[in-house]
């Protein structure tokens, strides 16, 4: 039988027809509401030195809206200014994890299981059997499932404010779902596990500090703390301007360079064992670059936020563009994954690090 989630292509004209309704009541009321007054100050050291360092806009859903990413001069804290609202998440997130994003989203995360195994066994030299392991931010679970291949004897719960938790649970990928945030369920799970994991999760938090301070109370003494998020001090970033995929806008709100993370970590009372950079790069960045320049050039194909749907010249020019692009995305691949990921850190190219912190 096939899976209830699982929809015929021939649905999905249906599925965006019925959604649209809504997305224009939103866009008619004002986008404004969906961003917060600008800050004058760096959210990470309260310094009032910031810069520009990026105007995109949504490269992925091309959902309406202009973002800017603001740099601190004196931490190098990058963060998205002005901010989005609880409104602005809630739009800007519909549909993109969820909803019509989901199959796709999972068919991405599903398919990674030599990752995932690679962050599991980042904690091996520190703890080569913890008993209890949470994931924060962990989706429909996909982690947590390869991970048991690495630490068949753990114990993996999953933490998410979406249903995706729920979902991990009854698939049996998680052992125990929290539904909700870290901050608000951290008093009743005080000094519970013997290992938090957040792995690109960091980013998508309002306050990573309150995440941070969350997760120290979560973590028993002795215990470790495992964070992975995109370098915006990679090379990368620079070259490859707006089309770099790790800026992710609107939903990435906060990128720290590794020194700031290190700091705080120190100031919470972790020791910080291990830094990686060259283990969490994600050889896509070239791939996914040539990919979001064609997406973006290319007449848009149907979403519910658009007015109508595209007519057939529309759509015969934006395949014709994509196929157009084929030999510049496998180009991209092959430098992506054979020429350069070898490179990655020797060059300062790498996509992500990992910081690997005891407890005291």
């Amino acid at each position: 039988m096939r899976d209830a989630r699982q929809h015929h292509p021939g649905d999905k004209a249906a599925r965006v027809a019925a959604l649209r309704p809504a997305y224009r009541a939103d866009l008619d009321a004002g986008t404004d509401r969906f961003l917060a007054p600008r800050r004058t100050t760096c959210p990470w050291c309260a310094s009032a030195r910031l810069t520009s360092r990026l105007h995109t806009t949504d490269l992925l859903q091309h959902k309406p809206g202009r973002f800017t990413l603001d740099r601190c001069a004196d931490c190098g804290h990058i963060f998205q200014n002005p901010r989005l609202t609880a409104e602005g998440l809630e739009f800007y997130y519909r549909d993109f994890y969820d909803g019509l994003g989901e199959q796709r989203m999972s068919g991405t995360f599903g398919g990674r299981g030599a990752m995932y195994r690679g962050r599991a066994e980042a904690m091996l030299p520190y703890d080569p059997a913890p008993k209890t392991w949470l994931d924060v931010g962990t989706g429909h679970g996909h982690f947590c499932a390869a991970a048991r291949t690495v630490l068949p004897d753990t114990s993996f719960d999953g933490l998410d404010f979406t249903d995706g938790v729920d979902i991990a649970a009854r698939e049996g990928r998680v052992d125990h779902a929290h539904r909700g945030t870290l901050p608000d369920l951290a008093p009743e799970l005080t000094a519970r596990y013997d290992v938090v994991s957040m792995f690109h999760y960091l980013e998508h938090s309002t306050d990573p500090d309150r995440e941070l301070r969350a997760a120290r109370q979560v973590v028993r003494p002795g215990g470790h703390l495992l964070v992975e998020v995109p370098d915006p001090e990679s090379r990368y970033a620079r070259l490859l301007g707006r089309w770099w995929l790790p800026w992710l806008q609107p939903q990435h709100l906060h990128l720290m360079p590794v020194a700031n993370l290190r700091r705080r970590l120190t100031d919470l009372g972790f020791t910080v064992v291990a830094e990686q950079h060259a283990e969490p790069h994600d050889p896509v960045d070239l791939l996914a670059a040539v990919w979001l320049a064609l997406d973006h050039t290319a007449p848009r194909e149907d979403a519910p936020w658009l007015p109508e749907p595209p007519g057939p010249l529309r759509r015969a020019t934006r395949t014709a563009l994509l196929l157009a692009g084929v030999p510049a995305l496998l180009t991209a691949t092959l430098l992506d994954r054979l020429a350069l990921r070898p490179l990655s850190h020797r060059l300062g190219l790498s996509n992500a690090y990992r910081l690997v912190a005891r407890r005291a």
